[in-house]
C-alpha cells in the first residue's frame, strides 16, 4: 500500500510530466506555416531572320577644321566650268526680261496672246489646214489650202512662219512666206531638228523644207513616181528609226496607203522604205454588227498617229469611220494588184476598234498611259480608247457639230482639248 506521501510523491512527478510535456507542445506550435503559392508567365515567342547584305566597313573620315568629304573637290574642280558657263549664258539671256511674278491665284480664262495672220491668204479666202510647233517651242508653222472644195484643185497656197519669241514679231506678216504650187494638206516640225518641216499637199506629194534656206526652201520631195502617192495626202509625221538620231517621214492619204520614206540628205531624194495598204477585205474581223466591209477597193486615211511607247504600233482613223491599229513589222501582202512599186505592199492593220459614225479627224495617244488615246470625228463625240478593246472606255459629248482635233495636255494625264467645227475649244 502507499503512503500518502508516496501519493503526493508520484501526483507532483505526474504533474510536473504533464507540465513538461504541454510545455514541449506550446513551443513546438510557435513555429509559422510555410505559405506556398504557384505562378505563370507568358513568355512571348521570338525569332530570328538575317539578310544577305554584307556588313561594310566604316571609314572614319579625319576630323579636319573643315568637313572634307571624299571627291568633293574633285567634282567641284570638275563641273565648275560648266556652271560658270551656264550661269554667264543665263546672265545675258531676256527670255524673263518682262516677266512679272503672279503670285496669287491664276485665272482659268484662256487668253489670246498674238493673233496670227497672213493678209494674202485672207484676201483669198483660204483655210488654215494644219498648224506644228517646232522643237524649241518658239517657232508656229501654219499652212494654208481649202477644206470645202471637194474637186481637184490647182490653187496655189503657202506656209507660213512666226518666231514669237522675236521682240520685232509682227502678227500680220509672217516671218517667212513658202509659196506652194497647190493646197498643203498637213505640216509636221522634225522633232530635233528647228529648221525642218515635212509637208503633204492635195496633189499627192510630199516634201521637206528647210526654213534656214529662205531662197530655195525645198530641201527634198518625192515628185509622181509609181512609189508615191497619187491621191490627197492627209497625214505626215515623223518617225524614229532603229538607228539613234535618225527619223523617216511617214505619209498617209485618202487612197489607203501608208508610205514610209527614208531621206537621202545627200542626194536629196526620198526613198521608199516600205510600204502599207487597207483593204477592207483584208481588215481584222469586229463583233461590231454595225460595221461591214464594202465593196470599195481601198479604206481612206484621214487620221494617223504613231504610239509613243511601242515603235511597231501606229493607228488610223478613215473617213468610213474606221479605226485600225496596225503594226509596221506585217509580213502579210496587201490584196491590191501590182503597179511596179520598187517594195511590196503590205497589209499592217492588226485590230479593228468599233466602228464610228463618220470620218474620223484626229489620234493622239497619250503620254502618261501605253494603251490610252483618244479620237474624234464628225459625231462630236470625243471617245476615250484602251489598245485592248474595241468599244471605247468612254465617250464625251464634246459638241453637236464636227471635231476636227483633239489632243492630249502634255503635262496633265487627265486632261485633253478638242477643236470644234463651232469655232470653240474644250
Amino acid at each position: 500500500m502507499f503512503t500518502d506521501e508516496a501519493l503526493d510523491s508520484v501526483s507532483v512527478q505526474s504533474q510536473w510530466r504533464i507540465s513538461q510535456q504541454s510545455a514541449q507542445e506550446s513551443r513546438g506550435c510557435q513555429t509559422r506555416a510555410v505559405h506556398r503559392a504557384e505562378a505563370q508567365v507568358q513568355a512571348g515567342s521570338s525569332s530570328t531572320c538575317s539578310t544577305q547584305t554584307e556588313t561594310q566597313p566604316q571609314k572614319e573620315l579625319p576630323l579636319q577644321a573643315g568637313l572634307e568629304l571624299p571627291g568633293l573637290e574633285h567634282f567641284l574642280q570638275r563641273v565648275e566650268d560648266t556652271v560658270v558657263r551656264e550661269l554667264v549664258r543665263n546672265s545675258k539671256s531676256h527670255a524673263f526680261d518682262e516677266f512679272q511674278v503672279n503670285w496669287e491665284d491664276h485665272s482659268q480664262q484662256v487668253s489670246c496672246l498674238h493673233f496670227l495672220q497672213h493678209p494674202c491668204a485672207q484676201e483669198r479666202g483660204l483655210h488654215v489646214t494644219s498648224v506644228s510647233w517646232n522643237c524649241t517651242g518658239s517657232v508656229i508653222a501654219c499652212a494654208y489650202g481649202r477644206i470645202d472644195d471637194g474637186d481637184w484643185s490647182t490653187e496655189r497656197s503657202c506656209v507660213c512662219t512666226w518666231n514669237l519669241e522675236r521682240r520685232s514679231l509682227n502678227p500680220k506678216q509672217a516671218d517667212l512666206v513658202i509659196d506652194v504650187p497647190t493646197a498643203v494638206t498637213a505640216l509636221c516640225y522634225h522633232p530635233e531638228q528647228p529648221a525642218l518641216i515635212a509637208g503633204a499637199l492635195y496633189s499627192g506629194e510630199v516634201l521637206v523644207w528647210d526654213t534656214s534656206r529662205t531662197l530655195d526652201p525645198v530641201l527634198v520631195q518625192t515628185g509622181m513616181s509609181v512609189d508615191s502617192h497619187r491621191e490627197p495626202v492627209y497625214q505626215v509625221a515623223w518617225v524614229p528609226l532603229q538607228k539613234k538620231g535618225e527619223f523617216g517621214v511617214l505619209s498617209a492619204g485618202s487612197a489607203g496607203r501608208v508610205l514610209l520614206w527614208m531621206v537621202d540628205w545627200e542626194q536629196a531624194r526620198f526613198v521608199l522604205s516600205a510600204a502599207y495598204a487597207l483593204v477592207p477585205q483584208q481588215l481584222p474581223h469586229s463583233s461590231d454588227s454595225s460595221f461591214k466591209a464594202r465593196g470599195s477597193s481601198t479604206v481612206g486615211i484621214t487620221s494617223l498617229a504613231l504610239s509613243p511607247w511601242d515603235p511597231d504600233t501606229f493607228l488610223v482613223g478613215s473617213e468610213g469611220g474606221l479605226l485600225l491599229r496596225c503594226s509596221f513589222s506585217s509580213q502579210k501582202p496587201a490584196a491590191v494588184p501590182s503597179e511596179g512599186q520598187s517594195v511590196t505592199l503590205k497589209a499592217p492593220a492588226v485590230f479593228l476598234f468599233k466602228h464610228r459614225s463618220g470620218p474620223v479627224h484626229s489620234i493622239h495617244c497619250s503620254p502618261f498611259h501605253r494603251n490610252l488615246f483618244v479620237s474624234a470625228g464628225t459625231d462630236g463625240l470625243a471617245n476615250l480608247h484602251s489598245l485592248l478593246q474595241a468599244p471605247p472606255l468612254l465617250s464625251l459629248r464634246v459638241s453637236h457639230s464636227y471635231v476636227f482635233q483633239v489632243q492630249w495636255s502634255p503635262t496633265r494625264p487627265l486632261v485633253f482639248a478638242a477643236a470644234t467645227g463651232q469655232g470653240t475649244e474644250h
